[in-house]
């Protein structure tokens, strides 16, 4: 199935709003989200593969925030256990609305419950792996001690969270060189300045990112044990956190 350009920042904005998981970015996040984070798929397909080592029979696999489902599925394809539930929750019934679509003529073999939620509000329980892929970012800063806790406390021993994120950098050489990168690799993708300029606009106070020193610690003092970044490229990361 081909994808729908996104070219919803192509035309000038008189007053750029914030952005939102609206029907009108549902309709092209796919491509969006490949042609704006860098190694975005290869973040997905290795979410199946850390879920496949992890999962336990008789557990939950849970994908919070789960978008158009790209994590669920590559987890549903890849885990061999059996009786693995995967739970995947989003709080946009667009976003939902296409997955459902996409499910229903996936062939995984794991069962998949869709829940159109806010995650912090979903109970964490009997769980092997969770995957927070690019969700945390836009959770308000004081709410993210309290909703990793609960991820960590619904963990089984042993479990694993995988944490993708944009990463902010102390250090404003660093925070202009991977920033400056970022654009050039969307610009590779073909967006324009224009559309690289608003986009940024609509973000800004939406999505906060943090650090990965912010995010390791926060982790460690939840309780996870080992908190490390298995893959960065340029200001986009994906952290392992074992408890």
């Amino acid at each position: 199935m081909s994808l729908i350009k996104d070219t919803l920042f192509a035309s000038p904005i008189e007053s750029v709003s914030s952005f939102k998981f609206d029907s009108a970015v549902v309709n092209v996040f796919a491509d969006m989200i490949q042609r704006s984070v860098p190694g975005y798929q290869t973040i997905i397909y290795a979410i199946g593969l850390v879920a496949d080592r992890y999962a336990k029979e008789h557990t939950v696999c849970y994908d919070l925030g789960c978008s158009l489902g790209a994590a669920t599925l590559s987890m549903r394809h890849q885990i061999s256990t059996q009786h693995c539930k995967i739970i995947a929750v989003d709080n946009s019934p667009d976003m939902l609305r296409q997955f459902k679509k996409t499910l229903d003529e996936d062939d995984g073999h794991q069962e998949v419950d869709v829940v159109c939620a806010d995650i912090r509000d979903v109970p964490i329980k009997n769980a092997s792996v969770v995957v927070l892929n690019f969700t945390l970012q836009f959770i308000l800063v004081e709410d993210r001690y309290d909703f990793l806790q609960k991820i960590y406390q619904g963990l089984m021993p042993g479990g694993v969270l995988i944490l993708s994120e944009k990463l902010r950098f102390e250090d404003q050489r660093q925070q202009s060189l991977q920033t400056d990168l970022h654009h050039l690799f969307k610009k590779s993708q073909g967006y324009s300045d224009l559309e690289i300029s608003q986009k940024r606009s609509a973000l800004e106070n939406v999505l906060i990112a943090e650090t990965f020193v912010e995010h390791q610690q926060r982790l460690q003092s939840v309780g996870f044990s080992s908190v490390e970044v298995w893959f960065q490229y340029f200001n986009f990361a994906s952290i392992v956190a074992l408890k």
